[in-house]
């Protein structure tokens, strides 16, 4: 039973401490979609979107209105396009068309985002892959609603240079394509080690082909909560600390759950899982930078950073993971540098650089995330810098992602303004030596030994 101070901590949390349900989002099987007609494929495309996430944003609506939670976004997620569309598209200029289709019954429905224009390379690209990867710079300039995502690599596979190569060049052209809008264009494409099949986030939400036809997977939010509970319990120790962050986990995720099961009874479609990761936004208060300076630091970036963060995911993992019958997708802790307003602040300070960065990303939950670097860093540099987070991965047995953003004609000190949920961001410094000999090399990185489990 629920009793009455529950009622009111959850208002308190809802109205004062920034907690809200980040997205609803809708997968979407594609594969019976699938035909080698083109005109035909974007028919049946539309029409299953249009269909079967019709009530979608109606859904959302209604909860809100019932329950009184905020639910930011209704998205959908489809099976990768590059899967979809490989009988259909002889060019890359084919794929383009179906993603101008899928903005087309993103808008049609009224989602915030579409996620699933993706490609899952980790051991080697067909001529379709490729073609979409090439497709992309194209795709996301000419549609509004369509987010992209590239799997590079795995634990079990090791990793694809070769594609990793080339995302250095598609991420350098995608910028270009959309230079007039502070390049927006790479804050929705996003590329992974050990993408998950069941992730509700954008950019790189996709419906993984183990996945039912729909399925309604839940997005939760609450850094601002988290926070608010160890203001609470500053100065005590470490055990209190641990069971704060568990404790407030569990009540977030449980916002995660109701709405999840409420969504997944009004459209007639299986819950999918609720990922309970704390998904930080550029508001005052809802900053997991702020969580970490909670613990103890003076800025995020300080030294204890990366044990912080470790404490901090661990414990949203083992709080969240009671709270809902199935959890997915990334879980844990955020690290987004543009939509976290303490984030931004520690760049500004001079205290977090993408060096330290990529040391956090091995204890949360993605990995290099909304990161502004200068619009001449070459693409050797941008696929070093995926080599390096994709190795983090693979090793660790981990998800981990690059989404960064090389903003044309802007350098260091300048700021790149991204707008909504995307927030804005202070160009960050790259290293300037070069690694273009190493990302020439053809081939992949074997996976390593402990990948062999059978």
């Amino acid at each position: 039973m629920i009793n009455i101070f529950e009622v009111n901590e959850t208002n308190e949390m809802i109205e004062k401490e920034n907690l809200d349900v980040r997205t609803i989002t809708l997968g979407i099987s594609l594969i019976d979609c699938i035909t080698d007609d083109l005109n035909k494929l974007k028919e049946n495309i539309y029409n299953k979107i249009t269909t079967k996430a019709k009530d979608l944003v109606a859904t959302g609506k209604a909860i809100e209105k019932e329950y009184g939670i905020p639910i930011v976004n209704k998205r959908i997620s489809v099976t990768p396009i590059a899967l979809i569309g490989a009988s259909a598209c002889k060019s890359s200029d084919d794929f383009v068309e179906i993603a101008k289709t899928l903005d087309e019954a993103a808008g049609k429905v009224g989602v915030n985002f579409i996620g699933g224009y993706s490609a899952l390379v980790s051991k080697g690209m067909t001529p379709g892959e490729e073609a979409l990867i090439r497709s992309i710079p194209k795709a996301l300039s000419s549609t509004k609603l369509v987010c992209s995502s590239v799997n590079l690599g795995s634990t079990k596979t090791g990793i694809n240079m070769d594609a990793v190569r080339l995302m250095g060049h598609i991420i350098r052209e995608t910028a270009e394509a959309t230079k007039d809008n502070d390049s927006l264009g790479c804050a929705k494409l996003v590329v992974f080690c050990n993408a998950p099949d069941d992730n509700p986030f954008m950019a790189g939400a996709f419906h993984g082909v183990t996945e039912a036809d729909a399925i309604i997977n839940v997005g939760v939010s609450g850094p601002g909560v988290v926070n608010t509970a160890l203001k609470k319990v500053r100065g005590e120790g470490f055990e209190v600390l641990c069971e704060t962050i568990k404790k407030t986990a569990f009540k977030v995720t449980r916002v995660g759950q109701l709405v999840a099961g409420e969504a997944s009874k009004m459209m007639g479609v299986p819950f999918g899982i609720v990922d309970l990761s704390l998904a930080p936004t550029p508001a005052v208060g809802d900053s997991v930078a702020d969580i970490l300076c909670e613990i103890g630091l003076e800025h995020a970036g300080a030294p204890g950073t990366t044990a912080a963060l470790a404490l901090l995911n661990d414990q949203v993992k083992k709080g969240g993971v009671m709270a809902s019958s199935y959890v997915g997708g990334l879980s844990g802790a955020f690290i987004p540098v543009s939509e976290d307003r303490g984030m931004i602040d520690a760049v500004s300070a001079g205290s977090l650089t993408l060096e330290k960065l990529e040391a956090m990303t091995c204890v949360c939950s993605v990995g290099l995330d909304m990161i502004a670097i200068p619009g001449d860093t070459k693409a050797s540099t941008i696929s070093g810098i995926i080599a390096d987070e994709m190795a983090i991965g693979m090793v660790n047995q981990k998800t981990t992602a690059v989404r960064v953003i090389p903003v044309i004609g802007k350098t260091v000190g300048d700021e790149a303004q991204f707008g909504g949920l995307l927030g804005y961001a202070p160009i960050m410094p790259v290293n300037g030596y070069s690694c273009e000999a190493f990302i020439n090399r053809q081939g992949r990185i074997p996976a390593p030994i402990h990948s062999f489990k059978n």
